[in-house]
């Protein structure tokens, strides 16, 4: 298998994300709805919400789906 530039592991890159689009979408959609402190740390997407609790996911629609999730079970 043919490594892709960069990548220590041989998986491929599909796509690059714009970390800093992506958090303030990120932040658009969630800030109202009580989740607040949105970061990308070392491949770990993650935000807060009110009560304490802190989401994580692998790529921001990852965290998103969980966000969503969370929030629609509180409903």
């Amino acid at each position: 298998m043919q490594r892709a530039a960069g990548t220590a592991t041989g998986c491929r890159i599909v796509f690059a994300v714009d970390e800093d689009a992506a958090l303030a979408e990120l932040e658009l959609a969630w800030t109202a709805a009580g989740y607040h402190g949105f970061s990308a740390d070392d491949r770990t997407w993650s935000a807060t919400g009110d009560a304490g609790q802190v989401l994580t996911g692998a790529a921001p629609d990852e965290l998103d789906r969980k966000i969503r999730g969370y929030w629609q079970a509180r409903q």
